[in-house]
């Protein structure tokens, strides 16, 4: 099982990644797209690299306006997959054009 961050790991960690806050218990964004379309291929796309990680983030679609939620639920919190999956969602909404 991945160890749960502490609040300094974290912190850290979400200087690398603009956009993204949360703490111990789990870490989120929201990302805008161009139109719907978009942020729906956005979505295609982290899901499939959630699969690939089997790390699955909680996805709240509005309109053309995705939060992305992730959280290690076994370790009852963030851990250094949720990390990893941060930066790969960044690079999803980057590649579809999110904001």
């Amino acid at each position: 099982m991945s160890r749960r961050l502490d609040v300094e790991e974290i912190d850290r960690q979400l200087g690398d990644l603009p956009g993204w806050s949360g703490g111990p218990d789990a870490l989120s964004r929201e990302a805008s797209f161009p139109d719907f379309p978009a942020a729906i291929r956005a979505v295609d796309e982290i899901a499939v690299v959630a699969e690939a990680m089997d790390h699955h983030p909680d996805i709240d679609i509005r309109w053309r306006t995705l939060r992305i939620t992730v959280s290690t639920h076994s370790a009852g919190g963030v851990t250094q997959l949720d990390i990893e999956l941060a930066y790969r969602v960044d690079e999803a909404v980057a590649h579809h054009g999110g904001q």
